[in-house]
């Protein structure tokens, strides 16, 4: 990797995770941010405040929010069901899409399944989650999964094959024998920038899937902007829109460092 001045982190902060964000960077980033909220507000004179609330509106919708306590009981119970959906869409999304993607006979056999499930969207399956799990925690992780499951099942089948093969010929040559010590020893370090890749945007994706997943009536975040919407309070929608923006960029920041660290060896 190379390590000169115009990189954003060198191999010795990429090994520790390290990684401090270039002064300009930030800069030019805060710049950005305000140059968006000021034309935001002036949009926003030209606007009844029903149509667009203005910056100062919406801060004050989030603080009363957060003072009155609705805001995170409400992002607790957005939590209860993002992380188990997104783990277990995550888990079985990965593990899928490698086995499908190294195994020819499991990719014959499931290809038309896959083709035509692939294009159902998790919002049509709500009555399904009604029906098996109810109005819950569990019928809400559901939409989350499935929404988690097929991206990282692309993301890891497109890396695995794409694994070179002549990275294969190096490992029987080296003594690696039998599919999964191939799978184990060469196919998931080569494809893992891939995979991890997948995960990093499905993290992100649960996020936008957790309105999805609350719209039948379960508790969250996402119900919340349902029942502002429904009274036309946008500034309280854009309050907790914000919420869900904060919190996937807290999740990416966190998921960057563990990437880094995972992928060291690659410096």
């Amino acid at each position: 990797m190379s390590t000169d001045v115009g990189d954003r982190f060198d191999a010795s902060e990429l090994r520790t995770g390290l990684v401090p964000e270039d002064p300009r960077r930030l800069g030019r980033s805060a710049v950005g941010i305000a140059g968006f909220v000021l034309l935001w507000y002036v949009a926003s004179l030209t606007q009844p405040s029903y149509v667009l609330p203005s910056p100062v509106a919406v801060a004050d919708a989030f603080a009363a929010e957060l003072a009155s306590g609705t805001m995170t009981t409400a992002l607790w119970s957005s939590i209860r069901h993002w992380v188990p959906g997104t783990i277990v869409g995550t888990g079985l999304g990965v593990a899928a899409g490698v086995a499908f993607s190294w195994s020819g006979f499991l990719d014959d056999v499931t290809a038309p399944l896959v083709r035509t499930l692939r294009p159902v969207p998790p919002l049509a399956l709500i009555g399904f989650a009604i029906a098996w799990f109810g109005i819950n925690d569990a019928g809400a992780a559901f939409i989350i999964a499935v929404g988690a499951f097929w991206i990282n099942y692309y993301a890891s089948y497109g890396a695995v094959e794409g694994v070179s093969a002549d990275l294969l010929d190096v490992g029987r040559t080296l003594g690696v024998r039998g599919d999964l010590d191939m799978v184990r020893s060469v196919v998931l370090p080569a494809s893992l920038p891939g995979i991890l890749t997948g995960i990093r945007t499905g993290l992100g994706r649960c996020w936008m899937l957790v309105v999805a997943s609350e719209i039948f009536g379960v508790p969250g975040v996402g119900r919340e902007i349902l029942r502002a919407s429904n009274n036309l309070l946008v500034d309280k929608v854009i309050a907790y829109i914000l919420v869900l923006s904060l919190m996937y960029l807290l999740v990416d920041v966190a998921f960057r460092v563990v990437q880094r660290r995972v992928l060291v060896w690659r410096a």
